[in-house]
């Protein structure tokens, strides 16, 4: 039976830290870099520093509670937040999470940020908690994170229609998708290698 636990990861330039209140000006700064609040289908905090601190709040009940590990997600070469991550629907008796929450500021989205993250996270679930799968679901109507979630090699499990509120109060169609422990090997090697190609792309424009 799994037990996940508040943990620092880290790896290929991206630090994983376990959500606190002294994360909040960060979180508000990276959610101001492309105004993702405005995104109807994410979970982003507002543009407010209350709204943060709602966010920040609601993340550690669901740790309190069990169902929730949260992080902060910093790029290390600049030392700034680029968004946040966490596992969440914990079942410790299915030896199951999911990863969701998730978020970059505009600058950093389609970099090596989300490939890293993803790897980190899924290290961490499969290789040290012991777990048999791991969940990642989106909203029908987030065609990019959809594609980036399949991307990553994860299969879809299907669509759960008139599932969950969201926060303009009409109600979306969840997404699932899947990873299990036996299709782990091949899920590494293929974002080893993703990782691989944007080092060499960024290779490319360095001076």
């Amino acid at each position: 039976m799994i037990n996940p636990q508040p943990v620092v990861l880290e790896g290929h330039g991206v630090r994983l830290e376990p959500l606190t209140s002294e994360h909040a000006p960060g979180l508000l700064a990276a959610a101001g870099s492309g105004e993702l609040w405005k995104l109807w289908f994410t979970s982003v905090p507002g543009p407010e520093l209350s709204d943060v601190q709602a966010y920040l709040a609601t993340a550690e009940a669901g740790r309190q509670a069990g169902h929730m590990l949260p992080w902060a997600v910093r790029d290390l070469a600049s030392g700034e937040l680029a968004g946040s991550t966490r596992y969440h629907d914990i079942v410790p008796a299915a030896d199951r999470v999911e990863i969701g929450y998730t978020w970059y500021g505009q600058r950093w989205q389609r970099t090596a940020v989300n490939t890293t993250c993803k790897l980190l996270l899924l290290e961490h679930a499969f290789d040290h908690l012991g777990c048999q799968v791991v969940g990642l679901r989106t909203d029908n109507f987030n065609f990019a994170s959809q594609r980036a979630i399949a991307a990553l090699g994860a299969k879809q499990d299907g669509v759960i229609r008139h599932h969950s509120p969201r926060r303009d109060g009409s109600v979306r169609d969840t997404v699932m998708f899947s990873i299990l422990a036996t299709e782990w090997p091949d899920v590494r090697k293929h974002l080893g290698a993703r990782l691989g190609r944007f080092k060499n792309q960024e290779s490319r424009f360095k001076p």
